[in-house]
């Protein structure tokens, strides 16, 4: 699965954003210095990434010396999907390219861009992603309801623990 940082990182600052801003602190506005410092992040990037979200409706700004970002929306109706596609990041699990020559294209010498043995493996898993993310909010995750068991294993087992 191939999610580059462009979109965890938009993931990460608007989880952030909307774990911190509240109708108490200057109108709900939150400084992207501040979410880079607590994410540990470049404001330049999230500057350029808060561009894009912007753009998509997820989020408002307010521009001066007191100004900053706040959700667009609810947290509730914001899917993780939905920020990952405003940044322009595809969620691929397999190297093929829409309109490209096929998963083998110049891997080997002749191949003439035939589909892998494993192509449609790959395709279903990114769009089980793709179903899980759209089906994940801002809400969930700051509530910790993303499905996931804290600290299990793979299996389903606690780590630690053996299966069977």
């Amino acid at each position: 699965m191939e999610l580059s940082t462009k979109g965890r990182y938009a993931v990460m600052a608007m989880v952030d954003l909307a774990a911190t801003q509240s109708p108490e602190t200057a109108g709900g506005l939150v400084c992207l210095a501040d979410i880079a410092q607590r994410q540990q992040l470049s404001q330049s990037y999230l500057e350029q990434l808060f561009g894009k979200l912007r753009r998509a409706g997820l989020v408002t700004a307010v521009r001066g010396p007191h100004g900053g970002y706040r959700l667009g929306r609810s947290a509730a109706d914001i899917p993780i999907s939905a920020i990952v596609a405003a940044v322009d990041e595809p969620i691929k699990a397999t190297r093929c390219e829409l309109g490209g020559g096929g998963c083998m294209a110049g891997a080997v010498p002749g191949s003439c861009g035939e589909r892998c043995q494993t192509h449609d493996l790959w395709v279903a898993l990114g769009r089980q992603i793709e179903a899980f993310l759209q089906g994940v909010t801002l809400a969930d995750v700051i509530g910790g309801r993303t499905g996931a068991a804290p600290d299990a294993a793979p299996d389903g087992a606690p780590d630690g623990a053996v299966s069977g």
